[in-house]
C-alpha cells in the first residue's frame, strides 16, 4: 500500500503548508530532522517571554514554504527555474538548522570545539543523502553555493533569505514583540534576479527598512534581552563545571553522548568519526535540561548550585553598559561571592561572568541587499534609503555585559 506523502501542515503563522513533493516529506520523517522537534528556537528564552517555546522543526517548516512561495513568485516573473530547481531549493532551506545542537546558538561553541553548526549540518546532509539515496545533490551543491545559479543560494542564506524571514515573523509571534512583525509577503512579492543575484524592486523598498529595523529591535529586546542573556550566560556556566569535573567523572551525566562531548575537545575532525557524529545527532535540549536537573543534587557545591538557580530561574543580575566593566569592581563582586558561598576565586568566576554583546542589523561587507531602479540600476539599500538609521544599522553595536547573583548587588 503506497502511503500518501504530500501532506498538508498546519501553520500558526501562514496557515496551511503543503508538501510539494515526496522527497520533502521523505526528509522531515527522517530521524536527523525530526531531532529539531526537541530543539527550542529560542533557547531560554521562554524565561523571559513565556510564549517563546516554539521549536528549531516548525522554524525549518515555515522557511520552506516561504521558499516555495519566492519561488513561485520569480517563476511568475519569468526567471527560468525546473522542477528539479523548486524542489532542490526546498530541501536546501529545510536543512538549514539540522547542525544545531542542544540550545543551539547558546553552546554551539561550547560543546564543539571551534565547530559552527553549519559545519556540522554539511556532515548531517551527506549522511542523509546517503540514506535518501542521493536525492538531496543538487540541495547540496546549492547550500554550498557550487550551483551555477548563485540567486538560488541567496535565498538559502544571505541578508535577506528564507531563514530570516520566517524567524523574524515566526519569533515576534511567540514572543508577542509585535515590534518584529514583518510584511514577508510584500518583501517576496518585490524580489526579482538581475545578473543572477536577487534583487528588490524599488517599489520594496520600504519593507526592507522594516525588515533591517525589526531586526534590530528583534536582536535587542530578544535575543540579547539583558535576562535571557544572563540565562544563556549561566547555562555557558554550567556546561563549562560540568566539563572540569568530567576530566574525574566519566558518568557525570544520565546522557552517554553528552558524557562525550563533556569528557573530551569535539570538532570538526572527531566528527568525521561516524560514531561521534551519531552521538552528536542524538543530543536534543532534553539531554542538558534532564543532567541540569540531575546536577541540583550533585556533590559538588558550585555545580549544584548553578543548577539550582537556573532551574529555579533565580537569574543574575546583568548590567550593560557601553564601556569595560571596573576591574577592582568585578573583583569585589567576586570576594563577595566567595565569602557568601565558601568558594575558591576559580569558581566565583562560574557566578560573576563579563563579555560583549554585539549585532548589527546590515553588514554592508557581505552580501549587500540591492535595491532594483527603473533603469534596472542597482543601489545597496544603505545608499537607496531616505531613512538615515539604515546606514546606522550598518554598524556594529557593541553593549558590555557584567552578571552576578542578584543577592551581592
Amino acid at each position: 500500500m503506497k502511503t500518501n506523502k504530500l501532506k498538508i501542515f498546519n501553520d500558526p503563522i501562514y496557515g496551511f503548508i503543503q508538501i510539494s513533493d515526496e522527497s520533502i516529506f521523505d526528509i522531515i520523517e527522517h530521524p536527523l530532522f525530526q531531532r529539531l522537534r526537541r530543539i527550542n528556537q529560542l533557547g531560554l528564552s521562554y524565561l523571559v517571554y513565556p510564549g517563546a517555546v516554539h521549536t528549531r522543526f516548525q522554524h525549518s517548516m515555515g522557511a520552506m514554504h516561504l521558499m516555495k512561495t519566492a519561488l513561485a513568485n520569480l517563476k511568475d516573473k519569468g526567471i527560468s527555474i525546473s522542477q528539479e530547481e523548486m524542489v532542490a531549493a526546498q530541501q536546501a532551506i529545510l536543512l538549514h538548522d539540522i547542525g544545531h545542537g542542544p540550545y543551539s546558538h547558546t553552546l554551539e561553541y561550547i560543546l564543539l570545539h571551534d565547530t559552527s553548526h553549519e559545519q556540522v549540518g554539511s556532515l548531517l546532509i551527506d549522511k542523509m543523502n546517503e540514506s535518501l539515496r542521493g536525492q538531496l545533490d543538487l540541495a547540496i551543491s546549492i547550500v554550498k553555493n557550487k550551483y551555477h545559479k548563485k540567486f538560488l543560494h541567496q535565498l538559502v542564506s544571505s541578508q535577506l533569505d528564507m531563514d530570516r524571514l520566517d524567524y523574524l515573523k515566526r519569533d515576534s509571534y511567540f514572543t508577542g514583540v509585535s515590534e518584529g512583525v514583518i510584511g514577508t509577503d510584500r518583501l517576496i512579492k518585490m524580489l526579482n534576479v538581475f545578473d543572477d543575484q536577487i534583487v528588490v524592486e524599488d517599489k520594496g523598498i520600504y519593507s526592507v527598512e522594516k525588515f533591517l529595523v525589526a531586526r534590530r529591535i528583534m536582536y535587542w529586546q530578544v535575543y540579547l534581552h539583558k535576562t535571557v542573556l544572563g540565562a544563556e550566560q549561566l547555562l555557558i556556566e554550567i556546561i563549562k563545571r560540568a566539563r572540569f569535573l568530567a576530566q574525574t567523572d566519566s558518568n557525570l551525566s544520565p546522557s552517554i553522548s553528552l558524557n562525550l562531548f563533556l569528557s573530551k575537545p569535539i570538532g570538526l575532525e572527531e566528527l568525521n568519526n561516524d560514531e561521534i557524529l551519531s552521538h552528536f545527532s542524538q543530543m536534543d535540549d532534553s539531554d542538558v535540561l534532564f543532567s541540569i536537573k540531575h546536577w541540583t543534587n550533585h556533590s559538588d557545591n558550585t555545580l549544584k548550585l548553578l543548577c539550582r538557580k537556573l532551574i529555579n530561574r533565580e537569574l543574575p543580575k546583568v548590567m550593560l553598559q557601553k564601556e569595560s566593566f571596573d576591574a577592582l569592581f568585578i573583583q569585589d563582586l567576586k570576594q563577595k561571592v566567595m565569602k557568601a558561598y565558601g568558594i575558591s576565586e576559580l569558581e566565583a568566576n562560574h557566578f560573576v561572568f563579563w563579555g560583549i554583546a554585539s549585532n548589527r542589523a546590515y553588514n554592508q561587507q557581505a552580501d549587500k541587499i540591492f535595491i532594483q531602479g527603473k533603469n534596472q540600476n542597482l543601489t545597496d539599500i544603505a545608499t537607496a534609503s531616505d531613512n538615515f538609521n539604515i546606514k546606522s544599522l550598518s554598524s556594529p553595536v557593541n553593549k558590555y555585559f557584567l552578571c552576578f547573583p542578584k543577592e551581592m548587588q
